[in-house]
């Protein structure tokens, strides 16, 4: 049974700007990777600072453990980020949003991954600022592998560009994964489409069937926020972004839509199979009690001769001659293929 996971924020109702945080589950860890087209660094720190930014490269700090609200707030303090971005970082159950400030622009999106038969959903916050990009994840493992890659083994243009289109490229890598979700939804889609044409299902159908329409409503509700978000941010008028950027941008946005067309269509596909099923289900016990009503029917008649000849009359004629038994048994079997030939020709079998 598939079920969806998040690691939960703490309870609500704290006083706008309070950094409430999650649980812990691991120890906090800042990675630092510096390039540009000559080279690239990459390192961990033990601590956050401003010196670490170099000018003449573009800066990633990816920051893992967002439960450190200290560390988030010597983050927030020494860029000057706003006390409800912060907050807004620090919550797990914040929507899917997109800020624009004087100094920084803040995208805040879900992660999602398999694990095992759980669709794990982890929040990650990706800031952008003049000469670097830094990311705020909850934990462990991420979708920025082939970004990692492709800046160490300076393929593409990456190490080309300026931090703005890496900033564009990590979004696009979280998106690019929501399609691998959605292939594996799709596969198993198809595989109980088959099962359900043929009406070839088990008992537990039905329930899968279910799993599958909560995964596509979480998918959506997860994707369709990003519709609004990539919408407006590749319109954004700021210097943090390249007009170039923006057509990179506009390119996730269209991948937004083919993503959301993708799920209506499996949630279609979902209400046809559900309706299919059921049918099914309906035809199978339609033929049984059609089968059912075909026997008792042949059985009426031969009920009513054997309760004739089981009346306890004392003068009965037939009961006096050796041939009536075979010739009361004769006649049901011939009031049986009677009715099973009438019944052939009606197309009632």
């Amino acid at each position: 049974m598939r079920r969806f996971s998040r690691i939960k924020s703490s309870e609500i109702g704290h006083t706008p700007g309070t950094l409430h945080g999650i649980e812990k589950m691991i120890d906090a860890e800042i990675e630092l990777i510096q390039f540009n087209e000559a080279g690239v660094e990459r390192q961990s720190v033990e601590e956050f600072s401003l010196d670490l930014l170099t000018a003449d490269q573009v800066n990633w700090i990816n920051i893992t453990g967002i439960h450190d609200v200290e560390l988030v707030k010597e983050v927030g303090k020494a860029i000057q980020l706003h006390p409800l971005t912060l907050e807004d970082i620090t919550n797990t159950r914040q929507r899917p949003k997109k800020e624009e400030f004087d100094n920084y622009i803040i995208t805040i999106l879900d992660m999602l991954s398999y694990q095992g038969e759980y669709i794990q959903s982890e929040q990650v916050s990706l800031i952008l600022l003049e000469n670097s990009v830094i990311t705020f994840q909850e934990a462990h493992g991420d979708d920025f592998n082939p970004v990692r890659v492709r800046i160490e083994e300076n393929k593409g243009q990456i190490r080309k560009k300026g931090a703005d289109y890496l900033y564009y490229s990590l979004l696009d890598a979280i998106v690019d994964n929501y399609f691998h979700i959605l292939e594996r939804n799709e596969e198993v889609l198809e595989e109980l489409d088959d099962l359900v044409v043929a009406a070839k299902t088990g008992p537990d159908t039905l329930e899968i069937i279910q799993d599958l329409k909560q995964e596509i409503i979480f998918l959506r509700k997860t994707i369709w926020p990003l519709n609004t978000i990539f919408g407006n941010l590749y319109r954004v008028e700021s210097s943090l972004l390249s007009k170039e950027t923006d057509y990179y941008l506009r390119d996730v946005y269209d991948h937004i839509g083919q993503l959301m067309d993708e799920i209506d269509v499996g949630r279609d596909m979902l209400s046809n199979l559900l309706d299919i099923y059921l049918s099914n289900k309906s035809n199978k016990m339609n033929e049984v009690m059609q089968f059912l009503t075909i026997i008792s029917t042949i059985f009426i008649p031969l009920t009513f001769i054997a309760g004739v000849y089981g009346m306890n009359f004392k003068y009965m004629p037939e009961l006096e001659q050796k041939i009536a038994y075979p010739a009361v048994m004769l006649l049901m079997l011939v009031i049986a293929v009677i009715q099973l030939v009438y019944f052939k020709r009606k197309k009632w079998l």
